[in-house]
């Protein structure tokens, strides 16, 4: 189970490290894409695989589904895990979490994922969702009923 949150500088070439509590669970590839609310999700490839089978199994025939299919598959990328722990983020990726200009970032342990975020971006989704925290646990136990 990947959890915590890491603060993380980003180098100039734009390789960041994953801490050391995620590096044994992720191995030596993963694959970074797209994720939602503006970061990218890293997942290792065992979970990647499952999820893959997941998204390919809905109805490609409604659009929906052929939209986050494209923007997940599309913006995927397998990422080689060097040997002090870094990986690279791509170019397009860097632009899509808005990471090309900040020098740090925050890793954040998501359970079955890794996410990638800006981090005066996260700072900001932090304190909104910490406003609606109670709300939200409102919401979800009810939904479970």
């Amino acid at each position: 189970m990947l959890i915590g949150e890491y603060i993380h500088t980003i180098d100039e070439k734009g390789r960041i490290s994953l801490p050391v509590k995620f590096r044994k669970e992720m191995g030596k590839k993963v694959v970074i894409t797209r994720g939602l609310d503006k970061c990218l999700f890293i997942f290792t490839t065992r979970e990647w695989i499952t999820l893959s089978k997941q998204l390919s199994s809905s109805p490609w025939l409604k659009s929906d589904t052929r939209a986050f299919n494209r923007r997940i598959f599309g913006g995927a990328t397998e990422i080689e895990v060097d040997a002090i722990g870094r990986i690279l983020i791509p170019e397009f990726l860097k632009t899509e979490a808005n990471l090309e200009k900040a020098p740090r970032a925050v890793l954040v342990g998501v359970d079955n994922r890794v996410e990638v975020w800006q981090e005066r971006r996260w700072s900001q989704y932090r304190v909104l969702t910490e406003k609606k925290a109670d709300e939200i646990a409102e919401k979800l136990g009810n939904a479970e009923k």
